[in-house]
């Protein structure tokens, strides 16, 4: 998948309505983004409710795709801290962050505490089958993503033609490469992107409803491990060199911002060194977000009202 930083960041900034200077103001303000899956949102959001309810910060949120915009914006100025950077989604951090040997136009403050893995998966019924259901298996021999090949008529569509069908990585400025890992590993299959998160959910669990074989991408920490049975189909060990014909690497997620917000926001940067959440703590509130369809302010004020002995160890 080919496009330019400056083109993502345009699209972005409109989007918003950003203009140039027009973020951090004088007293304490900051802007946030609400990146486009509710685990960062919600690891924001907990940082936020920390901002605002006892270091007397006004934080505004805009919404972007996770990517190169909000790096770029970042850099420019226009947004302050990123608070789950997923490192292999974003190639772009060997450009601008020191430990990856960039720049240090932007600077890593923390870790986040979440830690991710990433993969494809499709229901246990597909391998083993589900008498109660009355579903037969189809693919009873499939442990790899090669072994895809021999059953890609179980899993056809019809934007897949006569290859078969991932339900791929929802968002194209994610970085995935679904398309290109499929081409790399040989395996005949067409890489559908649902648009959104909350499209990719769907559609996974209206065909595990239905009983239908599919095989999709998914990420920990999430929910939909809870609502599905699911089994991960084998990716060839990640390896830097053959990427994308690997699976990803396991991802020590990271908050960052940059020199100047650093610089003006010592407190903030206080509290982002401290704060973590883990992957259970962060995947309860993504259910209660997704699942049961609640505000997500709401869900962390919640747990951020039960959990006081967790979040006053954050503070500066």
């Amino acid at each position: 998948m080919k496009f330019t930083f400056k083109a993502v960041l345009a699209a972005a900034i409109m989007s918003v309505g950003l203009g140039a200077g027009s973020t951090v103001q004088a007293g304490k303000r900051l802007v946030l983004p609400d990146l486009d899956w509710t685990g960062a949102v919600v690891t924001c959001r907990t940082i936020q409710w920390v901002l605002e309810n006892h270091m007397d910060y006004k934080v505004k949120n805009v919404s972007m795709p996770g990517g190169p915009g909000v790096w770029e914006a970042i850099r420019a100025g226009d947004i302050d801290f990123y608070c789950e950077a997923w490192p292999s989604y974003n190639p772009i951090k060997s450009e601008y962050v020191k430990e990856y040997g960039g720049d240090g136009s932007l600077v890593r403050i923390a870790d986040t505490g979440i830690i991710g893995a990433s993969g494809y998966f499709t229901p246990r019924y597909v391998i083993e089958g589900d008498s109660s259901r009355g579903i037969e298996a189809v693919a009873p021999n499939l442990k790899t993503v090669q072994d895809l090949n021999q059953y890609k008529h179980h899993f056809k569509s019809l934007e897949s033609g006569d290859r078969g069908n991932l339900i791929a990585c929802p968002e194209v400025a994610w970085l995935c490469e679904d398309q290109e890992r499929m081409d790399g590993l040989g395996v005949d299959f067409h890489a559908q992107n649902m648009g959104s998160e909350t499209a990719h959910w769907a559609e996974m669990q209206a065909k595990y409803k239905r009983g239908e074989p599919f095989i999709a991408y998914a990420w920990t920490p999430h929910w939909i491990f809870a609502a599905l049975d699911l089994v991960e189909v084998e990716l060839p060990a990640y390896d830097e060199a053959k990427w994308p014909a690997t699976n990803w690497p396991q991802d020590i997620c990271f908050k960052f911002g940059s020199p100047a917000s650093i610089e003006k926001h010592p407190e903030v940067v206080a509290l982002l060194e401290k704060h973590r959440l883990t992957n259970a703590q962060q995947a309860g509130m993504i259910y209660e977000v997704d699942v049961n369809k609640r505000d997500v302010d709401e869900v962390v004020a919640e747990w951020m009202e039960a959990n006081e002995s967790v979040w006053r160890t954050w503070l500066p």
